[in-house]
């Protein structure tokens, strides 16, 4: 029987719904996300018992905002807005609000009155803010509680438990945001614990048998964490009806076909075919080098691929793949509203008429939850601390156009660097770490000659979530001692950079 949503978060199509909801289940409250045009009658039979209003990418006062009813605030349902949320408020309930000049990034939150909603948080503490827009006249009834400079930061009616707060608690750079949550959801919506990883394994396996029945499951078996958690959990459902296969691209770190058989053939049992199409990848990338239409030229080969591989089995109807949702929030969002950052492979490279139905039992899950679920299903520390790899692979990692040269000398250079980091025991107090090849030559002088080479990147980002992220504070003597062992190492290279950049204003990845 399907688990009663306590919380209904409304999406107005921001970047960070589903964070919204992954620290509210972190909490151990079950909650779903709904488009904000949902109708009203399908909230009230949701019966909720808070209800969240998302941040969004529009104005309240733009053409086509999104805008809902005023109804919601009749419901006798407590509310929390969360940046455009608040906006959203304050503008049906008759306050206003108005272009404050775009704020990005840390700010501090100074509280001025208590308030349910700032319980256990500290009187001056740090929020992330990101806006254009803020709220200045509030509407009858409410009360500012919290400012942030000139800002309306929390807002309150507490008579009708209607919250809003301008900055992101849900993001890891809002120190006491987690607490915030925690208030709304037990303080004032009087939500119960009835959600955790183990229910999500259970509920999860009993869908997939039900979805499955007795047809097969092809999946694309890549060898990172997403990919393996996925194929545990499906195997766990439907035994030997899944086949798992390895392609290799030729866009892959280096050695990883040789690791990936002897880690999931013999010691998970998996159904694993093993194919080499590295030939058939390089030819469709020869001359491209935008990252959009590579990526959608890695997804395209990959599903033909698996029409070849399937062509000789019979009742395969699903296509299951290990996307999760940072892959698909940068690539649209459940309410159609949010801005596309990037295609993913799993996602903007399926064709138009594709046949398989596609099982992606990990969609909603973020990147900590996928490993807290490998862990369950006893996947091996070394591939659930694994860092992330992108599924078009060193195709955008290197910059440009991908020849086998390149990629070559990529693998080489990333070895290093990731190899330096176990050294160092910092693999795993990073959360991604690895190299990218520009288009860029530079002059260099190796052994008294002239050199003319190429450059390599090195990236390492801290995060929880994936959707923020901090650049990694990597000892300086261990960076020096990587660019050291690459120049001198990997013939091709003869500089080699840094990238201090967070997300935002940079993904992760550099296409």
């Amino acid at each position: 029987m399907e688990q009663q949503a306590q919380i209904i978060i409304l999406d107005f199509g921001s970047q960070y719904s589903h964070v919204i909801a992954r620290k509210v289940r972190d909490l151990g409250v079950y909650c779903e996300i709904v488009p904000f045009n949902i109708s009203l009658d399908k909230i009230k039979a949701k019966n909720p018992k808070g209800i969240i209003f998302s941040g969004g990418p529009q104005s309240v006062y733009d053409k086509d905002a999104l805008l809902i009813s005023k109804e919601y605030f009749d419901l006798n349902i407590p509310i929390l807005g969360i940046c455009y949320g608040m906006q959203l408020i304050t503008h049906l309930l008759g306050g206003s609000v108005k272009s404050h000049g775009k704020e990005y990034g840390k700010a501090i939150l100074n509280i001025l009155e208590e308030s349910k909603l700032l319980a256990s948080i500290p009187d001056s503490c740090q929020v992330w803010m990101s806006h254009g827009d803020a709220v200045v006249d509030l509407p009858s009834g409410f009360k500012t509680v919290a400012k942030s400079g000139n800002v309306n930061a929390v807002m309150e009616n507490s008579q009708k438990n209607i919250y809003g707060v301008q900055f992101h608690p849900e993001v890891s750079h809002s120190i006491y945001g987690e607490q915030l949550l925690a208030n709304f959801l037990f303080n004032i919506s009087n939500c119960q614990k009835d959600w955790s990883m183990e229910s999500y394994v259970d509920k999860t396996i009993k869908e997939i048998q039900e979805i499955v029945g007795d047809k097969k499951v092809v999946l694309g078996l890549s060898g990172g964490v997403d990919s393996s958690v996925a194929a545990l959990l499906i195997h766990k459902a439907i035994g030997d009806k899944l086949l798992c296969v390895f392609v290799d691209t030729g866009l892959l770190r280096l050695n990883e076909c040789n690791e990936v058989k002897a880690t999931y053939s013999k010691e998970a049992g998996l159904n694993v075919s093993y194919i080499d199409a590295s030939t058939a990848f390089f030819k469709a990338l020869s001359g491209v080098a935008d990252p959009e239409a590579k990526r959608k030229i890695i997804g395209k080969e990959f599903i033909e691929v698996f029409h070849k591989t399937i062509e000789s089995l019979e009742d395969v109807d699903f296509l299951a793949q290990g996307t999760i949702y940072p892959d698909i929030i940068e690539s649209s969002s459940s309410s159609g509203a949010s801005k596309v950052i990037k295609s993913h492979h799993n996602v903007g490279g399926l064709p138009e008429h594709m046949k398989l139905q596609l099982l992606e039992p990990l969609k909603y899950l973020f990147k900590d939850e996928v490993r807290k679920l490998g862990k369950i299903l006893g996947l091996s520390e070394s591939i659930v601390n694994r860092h992330p790899f992108p599924g078009p692979g060193l195709g955008i990692r290197v910059v440009g156009e991908v020849i086998p040269e390149k990629v070559a000398i990529l693998q080489k250079a990333d070895s290093i660097f990731l190899e330096e980091l176990r050294k160092e025991n910092l693999y795993n107090k990073v959360s991604q770490a690895f190299a990218v090849l520009l288009p860029v030559k530079s002059v260099g002088v190796m052994g008294d000659n002239r050199s003319y080479e190429w450059t390599a990147v090195l990236r390492s980002v801290s995060t929880t979530d994936f959707m923020t992220a901090e650049v990694s504070r990597i000892p300086f003597e261990i960076l020096e001692k990587v660019a050291l062992r690459i120049v001198n190492e990997v013939e091709g290279i003869n500089r080699v950079l840094y990238d201090f950049t967070g997300k935002p204003p940079s993904t992760i990845e550099w296409e």
